[in-house]
């Protein structure tokens, strides 16, 4: 894998760790002991610095491949043919295999649902897995039946012609009717588990957004995501001071309205089908916890 330093004076084992998805402090230090980082043959050390421009070659270990189970779990499929399936993801559960959670994820259901008839494109631990939609975001979620469906689908991520809309209930009111936000998302520089704005080794993100309803101290607000970043309506609102509501990450680190997990919902999807070429478009209802707090809110502002 070949990187390139944008700036100068980081030093190496926290430029691999902000760059590298999935890349702690001490794994990159570990790289850097084994000699897997170079530049122009030349092996580094952790406490070298970046310099902006630099070119940097980083040799990754193989990735250990795990045998999933298939497991015949609850799974709300709200769109399927051949080639690609929708479904609806309850807030909580996890979409892909990882340490604490082998056997109880969306992937294990979908081998059991689809059998062999899942992409391959991202390996064993995420087949099928298009786009991602964190842990605690309920709603819909694209899965690839083979890799040409995958393919074609990624392709629509990359050129924003797959709209994912989301719902959120917010933190605060707004004076505009609707908006967006552009403004790059990275990781945070001093927590590594978090995304930041940030220019610092940093990727494009773009979200549209405007109000649905208006709730007091809170707001229901529809985002459009042009891009998909990791956390990314979660930064931006929380970026325009608007954190998601029961997001202790982002926002307000107690529960707020006995929500301990953000009142995020993807709503919608519209993609072109790989095969036909056909637009397709995909809704799902806000689930029951999500309309019990915006009932709750609109009583209280009566």
């Amino acid at each position: 894998m070949i990187l390139k330093a944008e700036t100068s004076g980081l030093r190496l084992d926290v430029f691999l760790s902000q760059t590298l998805e999935n890349m702690t402090r001490s794994a990159a230090q570990k790289l850097l002991e084994a000699g897997a980082v170079t530049q122009n043959g030349k092996p580094l050390r952790k406490q070298d610095k970046t310099v902006a421009g630099a070119v940097y070659a980083v040799e990754l270990p193989e990735v250990r491949e795990v045998e999933i189970e298939a497991r015949d779990l609850p799974l709300d499929v709200v769109w399927e043919d051949a080639d690609v399936l929708v479904l609806n993801k309850p807030k909580g559960v996890v979409v892909h295999p990882a340490p604490g959670h082998w056997d109880d994820t969306l992937v294990n259901a979908l081998m059991f649902h689809c059998r062999d008839r899942l992409s391959g494109i991202n390996g064993e631990l995420r087949p099928g897995i298009v786009h991602r939609i964190d842990k605690d975001t309920s709603g819909l979620l694209i899965v690839a039946k083979n890799d040409f469906s995958h393919q074609a689908l990624a392709e629509q991520l990359q050129d924003h012609s797959l709209h994912r809309t989301y719902e959120a209930i917010v933190k605060g009111g707004f004076r505009e009717d609707s908006g967006t936000v552009d403004a790059p998302i990275g990781r945070h520089p001093a927590d590594r588990k978090k995304m930041a704005v940030t220019e610092k080794n940093s990727r494009s993100a773009v979200t549209h957004w405007r109000v649905l309803e208006r709730l007091g101290q809170y707001t229901l607000v529809e985002c459009r995501l042009e891009t998909g970043r990791t956390h990314q309506i979660r930064v931006h609102m929380a970026h325009l001071h608007h954190p998601i509501l029961g997001d202790t990450v982002y926002g307000n680190p107690r529960p707020e309205l006995g929500q301990d997990s953000q009142c995020l919902h993807a709503r919608a999807l519209t993609f072109r089908h790989p095969r036909t070429g056909e637009e397709v478009t995909v809704t799902c209802p806000r689930p029951a916890y999500f309309e019990a707090v915006l009932e709750k809110l609109r009583k209280s502002n009566k």
